[in-house]
């Protein structure tokens, strides 16, 4: 930015802010009154809501996304030596799950347009070890779940769907949750649906649903809830060596208004999303994302990406530039196969999954959340314009 030239804003607009009102404020206060605040009726009753919002026939509330891919794994049987693929450009956790588990993480590469995984690559990556896939919803765009689920079925694979971005997201119709064996999303503070920390999984399996209920709370065979309530008892079993992976009713107490609240959010996020794209459109510098006819995207995140031959900046100065502007970015995310424990453990190096690391140098997540004004959301979109302005060959 040149010196007579003045930041398109005053004041810093951060890469997210969480959308929290009094419905949430009342409700953390009124189970801090109560006397109750672990695990207890509210997080039951946040189950039920959520259970119904997706249609799924079973929703078990977690301390985390985290915590519900590792129980879905565990749950799974997956365990030394096994082998389950999923994508580079994701959240290291997606494969630290799989690590604590003892199994190898298998990467395939992305698509080109979505970012998502390659099902193509994915099936070449497939041996006799392989026992699952972790598909991941990346920016909340689903993957192609079709050709998935129908290469897992042809190979006996269980199917776990990291859906931390895709609250609100829908693939062919049905709502994400539905769609496969498992599918576990993400409450964390920057998500669509925040209760600070936490995450639910949704799946239609009952003997599934059962063994992920045990293992969330130590493998004990009733709730502490349950057992400490007028209705219960002293009485419980060890059935598996279980996890501290359970919700609070605290947490319970901020995700039900925010699940009442979705769908006016969601709303909120496709048409910002809209507007950038219509403003980036005569941009040839900017890649804006590209959405299938047949998904409904939850918009988690709003990834342009830069035609570097096209600029004389780089991403990091593109960033530091809008920095300059008051406008916070992020980056979704470093590939896995780019981090030195993986290249470290399982032998992974620059350039083994070339469409992710080109998707990678130019990606750039602008602000996208409910909070947001719509004079935030024209303050982006005249800085983003400007730093291209400034920065074209």
């Amino acid at each position: 930015m040149s010196n007579d030239e003045t930041p398109v804003r005053n004041q810093f607009l951060p890469p997210f802010q969480p959308c929290l009102g009094e419905q949430e404020y009342e409700e953390v206060l009124d189970t801090l009154r109560s006397g109750w605040i672990t695990m207890g009726p509210k997080t039951s009753q946040f189950e039920d809501a959520f259970r119904e919002h997706v249609g799924a026939s079973h929703a078990i509330a977690v301390s985390s996304c985290t915590a519900g891919l590792h129980l879905a794994l565990v749950a799974g049987g997956i365990g030394p030596g096994d082998e389950v693929i999923t994508t580079p450009l994701t959240f290291c956790s997606t494969a630290n799950v799989i690590v604590h588990q003892g199994a190898v993480p298998v990467l395939a590469d992305v698509r080109s347009d979505t970012y998502n995984i390659d099902p193509e690559e994915m099936e070449k990556q497939i041996t006799p070890r392989t026992k699952a896939v972790i598909p991941v919803h990346l920016a909340g765009h689903p993957c192609e779940m079709d050709e998935i689920l129908s290469i897992a079925q042809d190979h006996g694979l269980l199917v776990i769907e990291d859906a931390a971005h895709a609250m609100g997201a829908e693939y062919k119709g049905r709502k994400i949750g539905t769609v496969s064996d498992v599918a576990v999303f993400s409450f964390y503070a920057t998500k669509n649906l925040t209760t600070g920390e936490g995450g639910m999984i949704c799946t239609e399996d009952d003997d599934l649903a059962e063994q992920l209920r045990i293992l969330r709370l130590h493998g004990i065979s009733s709730d502490a809830w349950k057992r400490y309530s007028d209705r219960g008892s002293w009485y419980y079993e060890v059935q598996l060596p279980g996890y501290k992976y359970n919700m609070t009713d605290i947490q319970a107490s901020l995700g039900l208004h925010q699940l009442a609240k979705q769908e006016s959010f969601q709303e909120l996020r496709e048409e910002y999303a809209r507007i950038y794209t219509e403003a980036f459109a005569d941009l040839p510098e900017i890649v804006t994302p590209h959405v299938k006819d047949h998904v409904r995207h939850a918009w988690h995140l709003y990834i342009i990406r830069l035609d570097l031959d096209r600029l004389t900046i780089d991403r990091g100065q593109f960033i530091q530039a809008l920095r300059g502007e008051n406008i916070g970015t992020s980056v979704h995310f470093i590939p896995l196969h780019l981090h030195p424990f993986y290249q470290r453990q399982y032998g992974f190096q620059k350039g083994d999954y070339p469409v992710s690391e080109r998707v990678y140098e130019g990606i750039v997540s602008l602000p996208l959340y409910p909070k947001m004004t719509r004079e935030d959301v024209d303050d982006v979109v005249e800085a983003v314009r400007r730093v291209v302005s400034r920065s074209r060959r």
